[in-house]
């Protein structure tokens, strides 16, 4: 049986609706399941000058056609439109999460592949929100969700996500860390089939603290916490400078680098892979995938939003529920 897809149509005022009506066009490997408001994609898709056919989703499995799209309705609070963001939308767009997580935890849905959202509204809106990734690891219980992007040739996984520059050092322990690294040890056997791959840490500060003369926090806690998963057989090399770890050569040595906060990793994958990077939630009991830009509110509604990340997001989750399966 082919496994079925949840995609969450995200912020309806962005483009998550643009690239997930681009998805219909496709051969695609799956059953997917479009979670939206049903009036909004058809009329995004007639302003997108999209040809599709919404579809009624009725919990029966059905190989995706393309030209069509499966919908599951979930109507919008207030109209939405291309580029203009409305807080009273903010409870339709986290509905969707939710829908779609305790769907992947019955197992009704094989993976979740997210459309964009927009924090900053949501949180206008007065719901507290720093995230996709926070939002998942709360709905299922999980302890420590670790976001990692990758490309065909690159991963990327962070040991802190959405916080202030000036809460990192603070959030950055030895039982954090190795935390995350054995998440991404098993997580990438798992689901990738990866015996005991090769993580490479970054160090926090310029050239790892320099020996200590630039920061500490290499010699505190990032090397004892290293030190610590080697003895427990985990294939764990560092802490390295930032500006070196990337290089190919040093790149060609490990299977994932893990870095210590969000604009340390993310700028380099999105310089390597830009809109075909995929982002993928690790630590979680359900497989989730999403694309690697946001709402881009410039871009709704013209039809100039590239559906590459989206396609690469779908194509992998597609492509390790299988392995699993």
């Amino acid at each position: 049986m082919l496994p079925c897809i949840a995609l969450t149509s995200g912020e309806p005022a962005g483009i998550g609706p643009d690239v997930c009506l681009a998805l219909a066009a496709r051969e695609l490997d799956c059953d997917l399941v479009c979670l939206g408001d049903r009036q909004m994609l058809t009329a995004r898709a007639r302003q997108l000058g999209v040809k599709v056919e919404l579809r009624s989703y009725d919990l029966t499995s059905h190989r995706h056609v393309p030209g069509t799209l499966r919908v599951e309705h979930h109507p919008l609070p207030a109209a939405a439109a291309a580029g203009k963001l409305d807080p009273r939308n903010a409870p339709y767009v986290l509905e969707l999460l939710k829908r779609a997580c305790a769907g992947a935890l019955s197992g009704e849905f094989a993976a979740i592949v997210t459309a964009p959202v927009h924090k900053g509204i949501i949180n206008d809106a007065g719901i507290p929100f720093t995230g996709h990734t926070e939002f998942f690891a709360e709905l299922t219980g999980a302890r420590r969700p670790v976001m990692m992007l990758t490309t065909s040739s690159l991963r990327v996984a962070l040991a802190t996500t959405h916080l202030p520059l000036a809460a990192v050092s603070a959030a950055i322990t030895e039982e954090l860390l190795c935390e995350v690294l054995e998440i991404i040890d098993r997580d990438l056997a798992h689901w990738w089939g990866i015996e005991r791959p090769r993580i490479t840490v970054c160090g926090l500060n310029p050239h790892a603290g320099e020996g200590g003369h630039l920061g500490d926090e290499e010699i505190r806690v990032i090397a004892p916490a290293i030190a610590r998963l080697r003895e427990r057989g985990l294939r764990v090399a560092g802490p390295v400078p930032a500006d070196t770890a990337f290089v190919p050569q040093a790149l060609a040595g490990c299977d994932v680098v893990l870095a210590m906060y969000h604009d340390q990793g993310l700028p380099v994958i999105k310089h390597a892979g830009f809109e075909s990077a995929v982002n993928v939630t690790l630590g979680l009991p359900i497989l989730r995938t999403s694309v690697d830009h946001g709402t881009a509110l410039d871009l709704a509604g013209s039809g100039r939003a590239s559906a590459a990340s989206m396609a690469a997001a779908l194509d992998l989750a597609v492509q390790l529920a299988a392995r699993v399966a």
